[in-house]
Formats: structure tokens, C-alpha cells, sequence
């Protein structure tokens, strides 16, 4: 093997390396949460919408939402959540349910039609600070 051809393939292996580690550290920081505010807005294939702090977790199937909050009947909600300005709806936080479930939600991708950001004066937002 010629000198030429070595410095080609070693060339080639730092190039590889370097975009592998760039992958890697990438993986990594794609984990933290998104959006000016800090909150987003998740949609999903049956029609629910929930709304935290999202995040990217266990590779590409799976993201993780914190914070959870979501919209519920006035009636069904009894008071426990924010109204929104809206008579029929209530902004009811995760947690309170019968079944008593933890404030974070693990969400398969393959059921998010999309996810948007939410900016900080979004009536959402502030009725989640409140």
C-alpha cells in the first residue's frame, strides 16, 4: 500500500469518526426541552392535544412529556382546572385522575400528527404559570 493510498484511508477514518461522535453528541442534545417558553403543544392521531415540556427520549420512538396539561370538559373537569376564557373548556393539569397517574407522559411518535412551540404570552402558557 502506497503512502498516497494510506493518508487517503486515514483521512477517510477521521472524517468517519468525526461525524460518527457528531451523530452521538447530537443524539444527546436533541433530549432537552424545546421552545421560547419552554412549553409545546403535542397532537395526537385520536384528537387529544396535551401541552408541557417536551423532550426527545429512548432514540427516535418515544418522546417525553413533563408538565402535562390538558383540555377537558367543564363539567368533567369539576373545578379543577384553569378556564381559559373559553365557557365549555377547563386547562386540567395530569396528576388528579382516578387512576392516579405521575405528572410525565411517555408518547410513542408514531401516534404525534405534530408537535408546535409555544411562545411565552400563549394564553396556554399562562394559564399553566398562573
Amino acid at each position: 500500500m502506497s503512502a498516497k493510498t494510506l493518508k487517503i484511508l486515514v483521512g477517510a477514518l477521521v472524517v468517519i469518526l468525526l461525524c460518527a461522535s457528531g451523530y452521538f453528541l447530537y443524539s444527546i442534545k436533541k433530549g432537552e426541552s424545546v421552545g421560547a417558553s419552554g412549553y409545546s403543544a403535542v397532537f395526537l392521531d385520536n384528537g387529544q392535544v396535551y401541552f408541557g415540556k417536551l423532550k426527545n427520549c429512548w432514540g427516535d420512538e418515544w418522546l417525553k412529556l413533563s408538565e402535562v396539561y390538558y383540555f377537558q370538559t367543564k363539567d368533567a373537569a369539576a373545578g379543577q382546572g384553569q378556564n381559559l376564557g373559553n365557557q365549555d373548556m377547563a386547562l386540567v393539569k395530569l396528576g388528579n385522575e382516578l387512576h392516579g397517574p405521575t405528572e410525565e407522559m411517555k408518547i410513542n411518535r408514531q401516534h404525534v400528527l405534530f408537535t408546535e412551540e409555544l411562545t411565552p404570552d400563549s394564553k396556554v402558557v399562562k394559564a399553566i404559570l398562573k
